[in-house]
């Protein structure tokens, strides 16, 4: 019978190999990027990657060395900042950036990677016993969502610069 304590390490090696590998993907990304607001979008999204794998290693060994989850140190911004390098770069850039269809595919597969990242860490926190790792597993839950919603933000000024400027400026015609 496998016990709360294998389960638990179980699921922590998973997610430590997934942002292994999202670190990996955003750098390799980063290093295709065919603009500078996509190199420092995607190499932010990798130091975070590694932010997580870092505190996943941190509650493994606690875990596995005192048997119970451990009080750690973790307070995700929300992704504040990765909305403030976006929008400083798009002040930046404006509306000429020019693109390739591999990145728009790169940020394709990053949207469903962080899709996915998002439903284990939400099946990760209903099927824990511990309350600490409940709230860990939901900070993190929301923390890949908002990676998910600035990726698709940025997707959508790849496909189409001018068009994300007019729907994010919200500009009238009133002729005035």
């Amino acid at each position: 019978m496998v016990t709360e304590q294998e389960k638990t390490l179980e699921g922590l090696q998973t997610a430590i190999q997934m942002e292994i590998d999202g670190k990996k993907f955003y750098l390799k990304a980063s290093q295709e990027s065919s603009n500078e607001m996509g190199k420092e979008l995607l190499k932010s999204l990798a130091a975070e990657e590694d932010i997580h794998r870092q505190k996943f290693e941190e509650i493994y060994e606690g875990i596995r060395n005192k048997k119970a989850w451990p009080k750690i140190d973790f307070q995700p911004d929300g992704g504040r900042g990765l909305r403030t390098i976006f929008a400083k770069a798009t002040e930046e850039i404006g509306a000429e950036a020019e693109v390739i269809n591999t990145e728009l595919e790169a940020v394709k597969t990053a949207v469903d990677m962080e899709s996915k990242t998002y439903d284990f860490y939400k099946a990760q926190s209903k099927n824990t016993t511990y309350g600490a790792a409940r709230d860990f597993y939901e900070a993190l839950a929301a923390e890949e969502r908002e990676h998910q919603l600035v990726l698709l933000d940025y997707y959508e000024y790849l496909k189409d610069p001018a068009g994300w400027f007019v729907s994010k400026e919200h500009p009238t015609l009133d002729g005035g």
